[in-house]
């Protein structure tokens, strides 16, 4: 959620980060509507408050007089009925415009690339040397099914399309990549594991920036619970300290989750159908910062290199993107993508994302910071994937196989493997 100052005090800069996002800045205006307004019911309700103080004052000294109050005292009825009423519509326009307010995305970092759409994207960094082989790569779907790991066909008979099922020691690759990603982040990277639930209630998806905007991408479980499925690890991190004062002393706070991450992909049918490049359930574990406001651009770079070393661990070749403004995540104020190579598709293909949400975050889920001096601010928050398991695992087997279709074992897995080849 942004500042509300935003609207009165620098309203040229919000309608300019929405038009570089791409988004129609009618919507501005319809908020600015919205907010006038509100303002203009309270201004309203203010001044036949005092009026009614004044003639309430009069019908005293006129009792006190001796004197007949009763027409003033029908003015006092007939200004306090339509304080009631002033006051329901005040709450209503505060309901709208609050909704329409916490549909507005972050303010994009001067920092990032002005750009209409992913097509703008500038790639800032590239690692490691593609694969070359002397056959044919296969894709990861002809490979997981002849090696025996993943079962396509079991999946969708049970929950449909774009879903996968992991068998023997595809089963053992993800619980590898698991404890390989979390015993990283904790004993080398300084984070504390967390271990979320995988159902919050609409206040924790307010907070984090996923509802309202997301909420077709998002499965829900009925009125009755009124929880949500998370699609990320991120979502209840955000809101760890929902409500809560954190202290200037207790920053930087770093937090890794393990999570398994739930996305109906509503807006995305027929791309990515076949394999597991896009699919509705997927593993990943989560970086998530608390930091003080002056060192989070820094902090990004931190994670940015965290992501990366994973990557680099597990030898697969991949590039940094920097999004530009249009291509850029709703509470996101700037971010980095992590794609690594699939030479069996022939792709790059997004593994991570660190995002920059400044105070975006904390000021929807009211996590305030205490500065020594005193002072009340927000924290900024950050997130990033260290990493997602699914397309990880296609670039491992694509990347790593070998002639015959036997798929070797990255050395980093190695000691949660067990073996160093995965056979049928």
């Amino acid at each position: 959620m942004l500042d509300r100052a935003y609207l009165r005090e620098r309203e040229p800069e919000l309608r300019n980060s929405l038009i570089a996002r791409g988004w129609d800045e009618k919507i501005l205006d319809e908020i600015l509507a919205l907010d006038e307004r509100r303002r203009a019911l309270i201004r309203e309700a203010d001044d036949l408050r005092a009026r009614r103080n004044e003639l309430s004052r009069a019908v005293g000294e006129m009792k006190k007089r001796g004197e007949d109050a009763a027409e003033i005292m029908g003015s006092v009825r007939r200004v306090s009925e339509r304080l009631d009423e002033l006051e329901r519509l005040e709450k209503e326009a505060e309901d709208e415009f609050a909704r329409a307010w916490l549909s507005l995305p972050n303010i994009p970092h001067e920092s990032v690339p002005r750009g209409k759409d992913e097509s703008e994207n500038i790639v800032v960094a590239e690692w490691g040397e593609k694969p070359r082989f002397s056959f044919k790569p296969a894709a990861h779907w002809d490979l997981g099914p002849a090696l025996g790991i993943m079962d396509f066909e079991a999946a969708a008979r049970l929950s449909g399309s774009r879903f996968v099922l992991f068998r023997g020691v595809g089963s053992r690759l993800v619980r590898a990549l698991m404890n390989f990603f979390l015993d990283v982040n904790t004993t080398e990277y300084g984070y504390t594991e967390i271990w979320p639930p995988a159902l919050v209630r609409s206040e924790a998806a307010l907070g984090s920036g996923h509802l309202p905007k997301f909420r077709e991408e998002m499965y829900y479980t009925g009125d009755e619970d009124g929880l949500y499925l998370i699609p990320t690890a991120e979502l209840p991190l955000a809101n760890l300290h929902m409500g809560q004062t954190l202290r200037e002393e207790q920053l930087p706070l770093k937090y890794t989750a393990y999570s398994p991450c739930f996305r109906r992909e509503a807006g995305s049918y027929g791309k990515d159908v076949r394999g597991m490049i896009r699919v509705h359930q997927f593993d990943k574990v989560e970086l998530f910062r608390y930091v003080l406001p002056e060192n989070s651009f820094q902090a990004l770079e931190e994670m940015r290199a965290e992501a990366e070393g994973l990557l680099q661990r597990l030898c697969l070749p991949y590039r940094v993107v920097e999004l530009c403004t249009g291509d850029l995540g709703f509470a996101s104020a700037k971010t980095y993508d992590l794609e690594v190579w699939a030479p069996g598709i022939e792709r790059w293909l997004e593994v991570s994302s660190i995002s920059n949400t400044t105070d975006f975050q904390a000021r929807r889920s009211g996590t305030r910071l205490r500065r020594k001096d005193g002072t009340m601010s927000w924290p900024h928050t950050l997130n990033g994937s260290g990493l997602a398991f699914a397309r990880v695992i296609v670039a491992i087997l694509e990347n790593y196989q070998l002639e015959g279709g036997l798929v070797r074992v990255p050395d980093a897995l190695l000691p949660y493997m067990g073996t160093d080849v995965i056979g049928p």
